[in-house]
């Protein structure tokens, strides 16, 4: 059974309670240290903004001042202290992005350790969690956070929070440059034809003939169909708007093509069952016939035969009549009824045709609100060449053009927030991964928190500029990803190469070579983001009360 957040804070605080009643104060205080909304030393999680904050989109965290901060469209949101990777097991500094979400989690490298609220980072192991926080860098290599700040955080994100992890902390600032990249605009698309509804009028279907005016209708509103017209480029916006009108649409059509198969199926029935009911009297007047032939017959063969035959002829007479209006009430039944049956037949064909028909026009919808995800778009001066992803799998990638290429560029993440000026542009932050002037010199300015720790430095906008300066986007390129720019999508630019940890199911993963990575070299990637591990329903304990397992020593 899982444990829920609720059930973990019932666990984890009985555990307190028995090993302080068994004397153990030493082992009380490390899980103290764990406690809902505190670190070491009575260090508490913050709400930086007093304004109503949103979903976050990115989360920073800083190795020398061993906190995170979390940032919402509009600026910072919360911080809170964090325990990162130490010596030769270090967190590495890079870019990454949450790539799963799990609320009870266990490490399958470190002795089936208890990971509450995770969320990965990397396939290999690298993830924010809740855990102790001893004051310094204590983990395995993934990022330890106080567990109210880590269960109120995991409620809050989604899939592909940008996660920075920089050295000394630096802050995004606004940032503009012809170089970002620009949405296409937002094409209102046609207006679906409302075509001939099949309830529209009954004159109007009587005028056809009967039995033809609703096969007529339902043969215009499949034909009137809106379909994307031809354009150069459409924005997905654009073009997602069509598919869903066209959906709709189809919807409509299937919908109107079931009724009107329905109506004419009730009235071939109706039709079937008259003729039915015909050829049952035919059958009745035939033996009616029968049997006055024979009553004749046997009249004629008397010597009395004068008036007994007479009336005997005269039921005859009677019953060849009443056949004959039998016979003919059957034909003209059969004449009604076949063209009714041969409609229901068509409607109900063409209904499934519509009913088709609108599930591709669904499917179709849903692909192209799916290619309404936010991209990211990495260029790497190592590779010389630009790659986009969305949804975190490959759209394409293209060579690029960077101005005196041996010379580094930097790294830095731009993020677009929000549509600007009618939705025909974005409004985007910068973050570099290194501060400008770097180093102490530049840590010596900034104020302290309450800790005593340096304030976040600003972003090397700068810099930002000069490497965006150097970089030539080939038209193309450009092109392709201004139809699917929207918020929430990046630019990566870096002097890196991709890391190998970049595969199946990431958004782009870059570390920072120049920075220790012990807690990656440790760990040995699954090519097929298989490190999903799941404890056994009868495991017991989360914490491994009695057994050898270690208490989050991860």
């Amino acid at each position: 059974m899982a444990c829920t957040p609720s059930r973990l804070r019932i666990a984890f605080k009985l555990a307190a309670s028995i090993l302080s009643g068994l004397g153990l104060m030493g082992l009380v205080g490390r899980i103290a240290e764990a406690a809902p909304g505190k670190g070491r030393q009575g260090q508490q999680e913050t709400a930086v903004a007093t304004r109503p904050s949103t979903t976050p989109v990115m989360a920073i965290v800083s190795l020398n001042q061993q906190r995170v901060t979390i940032y919402d469209a509009e600026g910072p949101i919360l911080q809170a202290p964090v325990s990162t990777g130490q010596t030769g097991y270090e967190t590495p500094a890079g870019i990454y992005s949450v790539l799963e979400k799990q609320v009870e989690h266990y490490s399958n490298l470190y002795d089936d350790a208890s990971m509450p609220f995770m969320q990965r980072l990397t396939w290999s192991g690298i993830a924010l969690h809740a855990g102790v926080l001893p004051g310094r860098p204590a983990s395995h290599g993934c990022i330890r956070m106080p567990m109210g700040f880590a269960e109120r955080l995991f409620e809050r994100t989604k899939l592909g929070m940008r996660v920075i992890i920089v050295r000394d902390d630096i802050s995004p600032a606004p940032f503009a440059h012809p170089a970002l990249f620009k949405p296409l605009p937002p094409d209102a698309p046609p207006a679906a034809s409302a075509g001939v509804g099949l309830g529209a009028t009954s004159a109007g279907a009587d005028a056809l003939g009967p039995g033809k005016g609703a096969a007529r209708l339902v043969d215009t509103a499949l034909a009137t169909a809106p379909a994307v017209p031809p354009a150069p480029r459409l924005s997905v916006r654009a073009v997602a708007a069509m598919k869903a009108a066209a959906a709709a649409g189809a919807a409509a059509r299937a919908e109107e093509a079931r009724i009107a198969a329905r109506g004419a199926t009730i009235e071939a029935a109706r039709a079937t069952k008259a003729s039915r009911r015909a050829e049952a009297a035919k059958t009745r007047a035939e033996l009616q016939l029968r049997q006055a032939e024979r009553q004749a017959g046997q009249a004629g063969g008397t010597e009395r035969a004068g008036p007994a035959a007479e009336r005997a002829q005269q039921a005859k007479a009677a019953a060849q009549a009443a056949l004959a209006a039998a016979s003919a009430q059957l034909e003209r039944a059969k004449a009604e009824m076949q063209p009714k049956v041969d409609l229901a037949l068509e409607l109900r064909q063409k209904a499934k045709e519509a009913q088709e028909a609108s599930a591709a026009a669904q499917d179709e919808a849903k692909e192209a609100a799916r290619k309404l995800s936010p991209v990211s778009v990495f260029i790497s001066r190592a590779a010389q060449r630009l790659y986009v992803r969305q949804a975190r799998e490959p759209l394409f990638d293209a060579a690029v053009t960077i101005a005196d290429p041996d010379r580094p560029l930097g790294t830095y993440v731009f993020t677009a927030l929000a549509y600007t000026n009618g939705q025909a542009e974005l409004r985007w932050t910068a973050v570099s991964m290194y501060g400008s002037g770097g180093g102490a010199r530049a840590r010596a300015g900034r104020p302290s928190d309450a800790h005593g720790h340096a304030g976040a430095g600003p972003a090397d906008l700068a810099g930002a500029k000069l490497a965006l300066d150097r970089i030539a986007i080939p038209q193309e390129a450009q092109e392709r990803i201004a139809e699917v720019m929207a918020p929430g999508s990046s630019l990566i630019v870096s002097d890196e190469s991709l890391s190998r940890e970049t595969g199946k199911a990431t958004e782009f993963i870059v570390l920072m070579s120049n920075e220790p990575q012990g807690g990656i070299k440790i760990r040995r990637r699954s090519p097929e983001a298989g490190l999903r591990y799941q404890r056994p329903a009868y495991g017991g304990s989360p914490f491994g009360w009695g057994s050898s397992r270690a208490f989050w020593w991860w």
